[in-house]
């Protein structure tokens, strides 16, 4: 059985590794005015924190159609006898259910809708996986039952410097981002049931960056191999400097650096960091 893997732009897979392991991605949108750009196609994420400094006011994102996931599926049916479709949180976008919608459309091909429960290059993590069991040839409900697996170890934890751009997105509560405002802390966010909440409050950059490490040093210091991610909105030194740090500090885990693109990072806005760690 020959099985696609489909993932939405929000995994912020690179391209190459996009190609190498044939993970087809279905794009996100943010929309500046009248101008809408395709995340990871029409707009970068270089570009997308360039473009928000000259704009008033922030940009609108919005999810695939699902009569673009109905083209992608029919697109696939000429080669896949099925396709897993993983995709960012259903607490906090649409995308999900219309990746579910579309495969009750479509004949010829098994889909396999797939909620990562959370974003960025943790939702990455699953789509790379599933694809490399893909092109191992497993079976689509071998590949399901390995996510749910990495489900139960994954983590991932990450602050922003400005609590604003959740709350006006309605990815955090009102009153939460009010809090957070008021008493100028960081807060250690996480996703919790499929949607972002507090973790912890925390006062400086400095310590919520601090307490991450000790989260991450939880399951580090056990000496068993994991799969790290930095991400990073536009503070790529930053992150390079951590990952250095981490790196010495824990051999057994696998460090790697990736990014809050232009859909997500209009969310969280510049300067949010994040850690993302599971077994493989």
């Amino acid at each position: 059985m020959k099985t696609a893997i489909v993932t939405d732009s929000t995994a912020y897979i690179p391209k190459e590794v996009r190609e190498s392991l044939r993970i087809h991605m279905i794009p996100l949108s943010v929309t500046f005015g009248n101008e809408t750009y395709r995340e990871e196609i029409d707009i970068d994420a270089e570009r997308f924190f360039a473009e928000v400094k000259q704009h008033k006011h922030l940009p609108t994102t919005s999810q695939p159609s699902t009569g673009a996931f109905v083209e992608l599926f029919e697109s696939l049916m000429k080669e896949y006898d099925a396709v897993i479709s993983i995709h960012l949180s259903s607490g906090i976008s649409g995308t999900y259910q219309g990746a579910v919608t579309a495969g009750t459309m479509v004949d010829g091909i098994e889909v396999y809708p797939y909620d990562s429960e959370i974003s960025c290059m943790a939702q990455g993590f699953y789509a790379i996986e599933a694809a490399e069991m893909a092109l191992a040839g497993k079976h689509p409900k071998h590949i399901i039952a390995r996510l749910d697996e990495i489900k139960k170890s994954l983590r991932a934890y990450f602050m922003v410097d400005d609590l604003i751009h959740l709350q006006r997105g309605g990815r955090l509560s009102g009153a939460q981002a009010f809090i957070g405002s008021l008493l100028q802390v960081k807060p250690l966010l996480h996703f919790e049931n499929k949607v972002i909440v507090p973790f912890e409050k925390i006062r400086t950059r400095k310590k919520a960056i601090k307490r991450i490490e000790e989260l991450l040093a939880e399951d580090a210091e056990r000496g068993v191999p994991l799969k790290a991610a930095i991400i990073h909105a536009n503070r790529l030194e930053e992150a390079e400097a951590w990952k250095s740090e981490l790196s010495e500090a824990y051999p057994n885990v696998d460090f790697t650096i990736s990014y809050f693109g232009p859909v997500i990072g209009t969310h969280l806005g510049e300067g949010a960091l994040g850690l993302t760690w599971y077994r493989p």
